[in-house]
């Protein structure tokens, strides 16, 4: 393309050093790293509010080696980081961006700590998903975004993206970790009642003042902090404002985009370059269709991420020569979702995290039969289904619990006592019975095959044990359970009727396909030749996992890192 979309063509123009097509963690690290060189930056946003997929996340980041572990004396080392991740990778290992990443992300974090609003919590006691492989930890590799006061965002808390409303209670975001256990413990500890009591009230008193929570947890408070120290180095914002195209000059360079700034096209021009950081492709039925086997028809897929990332800055990058990496086993994050019914007609999507490691649940495939250890990562929970449904449409399993489990735990969207159960039984979310086989008979599963497969688990689970599928063997796995029950956090028998049951499909939680990049995270046509002037972070930057999932936090720690690294590298900085 050469320059076919000359500003001259447009009423109206922009200037700006840096262009961040995006706002999700990915964009605004550029923009904020870019702003501190003292760069001016311009971030466009599609939708009418900021944030993008980060805003709905669970806000961890995966870096090895980051400051905030080891001031808790966790011990780690490059090396053992490289080796876990070529270990996770395989034949798709990077070896010049994974060094890129493991060399800046320590880095990464302590300029935001330092100089940013974008502070940290550990996650020492949160493991690796494959902690025995090579390399692999029992923790500390995980940060999460520490809480944050929305007030301190001012008038642009009116357009940070909300959470996604399914993991809310009442509309409140809870925290990760101490905070989780709190509301689990509501009825059984004093402390923990007065910390939800206390929780609830100021919930309440945020919705009547403001009409929502002020008090941001998690993928939101990181998708604030970020906003707060961009708006606070300059940076403008733009929502409702798409990129249309991008534009070049006769060599080839990218020189800006046309964005559609709320109905006005508006040529902008980016002296140091543009960054593509618009989320991916996750809610693109084309690219679902070629890359998700699981849905031949798109439509089979159920995505959590905001309406918006269709794919936009992969389209656009493709149009001046980059190339696009679609060749990783798995081209997206997966993860277990169920579909929640709103009195609307509308579907919700609830990811499944947590719930599937606790004791009393197990998860069986159309035929009754467990497939996989329930405790293990979601990706690998989706990727176990598929294999065990046999390429038989529809592609799905079932979450089985009993009584005791979902009153203690909850499933789902399904909170546990003292909330009840009836709304979700109900709307059909939730399926009962009284026996296992009338809970055979309301999920449509062969009863004889379900009741077998509930006494095969009830036999050793008795004494915590499991040995066809090792629930609990790992320190990823017990992290997730109820240390309460033991001798295995994960494993407790299903035997208090009734029983109930939950569907879940096939989502996911970012795409892995992506524009090729280089370590400076310059887009590189499909001979690794950088594009002049185009950059690409986030989902839209192909993943340096290799099409696997090592960690949690392994979307937004390559995101923040790439973001800064670019930032940097359009600032001229080393």
């Amino acid at each position: 393309m050469t320059n076919s979309t000359p500003a001259t063509t447009h009423a109206e123009t922009h200037a700006c050093d840096v262009l961040v097509v995006g706002s999700g963690a990915g964009g605004l690290s550029v923009a904020v790293t870019a702003a501190e060189h003292g760069l001016e930056v311009l971030v466009v946003e599609k939708e009418a509010v900021f944030g993008g997929t980060t805003a709905r996340s669970g806000g961890w980041l995966w870096i090895p080696c980051n400051g905030p572990s080891a001031r808790e004396g966790v011990k780690d080392s490059i090396d053992a980081a490289r080796t876990y991740l070529q270990h996770e990778a395989g034949n798709h290992f990077d070896a010049e961006r994974i060094d890129a990443f493991l060399e800046s992300g320590p880095r990464m974090v302590d300029f935001f700590e330092a100089e940013t609003d974008v502070q940290f919590i550990t996650g020492t006691a949160f493991a690796d998903y494959h902690p025995t492989a090579p390399g692999g930890t029992d923790g500390g590799r995980s940060i999460c975004a520490a809480p944050f006061d929305g007030r301190n965002l001012g008038a642009a808390m009116k357009r940070l993206r909300p959470p996604l409303k399914e993991i809310t209670v009442v509309g409140m975001m809870i925290g990760s970790g101490k905070e989780l256990l709190h509301f689990f413990n509501v009825t059984k500890s004093v402390r923990s009642a007065a910390f939800v009591a206390t929780r609830l009230l100021a919930h309440a008193r945020d919705v009547l003042l403001h009409g929502r929570s002020m008090r941001l947890t998690n993928g939101n408070a990181l998708a604030g902090r970020l906003a707060k120290s961009a708006l606070d180095r300059g940076v403008r914002l733009w929502t409702s404002a798409p990129a249309l195209e991008l534009t070049t000059d006769n060599d080839g360079r990218v020189t800006g985009a046309v964005v559609d700034h709320e109905g006005t096209p508006i040529a902008v021009t980016a002296r140091r370059g543009v960054v593509l950081a618009s989320g991916g492709f996750p809610q693109d039925l084309d690219r679902r269709r070629a890359l998700f086997p699981h849905a031949p028809t798109g439509a089979e897929h159920a995505s959590p991420a905001p309406p918006g990332n269709t794919g936009d800055g992969m389209r656009l990058a493709e149009r001046v020569g980059a190339g696009i990496d679609d060749s990783l086993p798995n081209a997206a994050a997966w993860v277990p979702i169920s579909r929640v019914p709103w009195p609307d007609g509308t579907l919700g999507t609830f990811p499944h995290f947590i719930d599937r490691a606790k004791p009393g649940v197990i998860a069986v495939a159309p035929d009754g039969k467990r497939f996989v250890n329930e405790g293990n990562s979601y990706h690998d929970f989706c990727q176990a289904l598929v294999k065990a449904c046999g390429g038989k449409q529809p592609i799905r399993g079932w979450l089985i619990i009993d009584h005791r489990a979902i009153r203690k735990y909850g499933l789902g969207f399904v909170k546990p006592f003292p909330l009840p159960l009836t709304p979700q039984l109900t709307s059909g979310y939730l399926k009962r019975g009284r026996t296992v086989a009338e809970l055979a008979a309301a999920i449509g599963v062969e009863a004889a095959a379900l009741q077998a497969t509930v006494a095969r688990f009830n036999g050793p689970a008795a004494a915590g044990e499991d040995p066809d599928f090792h629930k609990g063997s790992t320190a990823y796995n017990r992290f997730q359970g109820d240390p309460e029950i033991t001798p295995n956090p994960c494993v407790h028998p299903l035997d208090t009727a009734p029983y109930y049951a939950v569907e879940v499909v096939i989502g996911d939680l970012g795409t892995f396909a992506g524009i090729k990049t280089n370590k400076h995270a310059q887009a590189v046509k499909n001979d690794g030749t950088p594009i002049p002037g185009l950059y690409a972070v986030g989902n839209d930057n192909a993943s340096i996992m290799g099409g696997n999932y090592p960690g949690g936090g392994i979307t937004l720690g390559p995101a923040m890192t790439f973001g800064w690294i670019a930032g940097r590298h359009l600032a001229g900085v080393d």
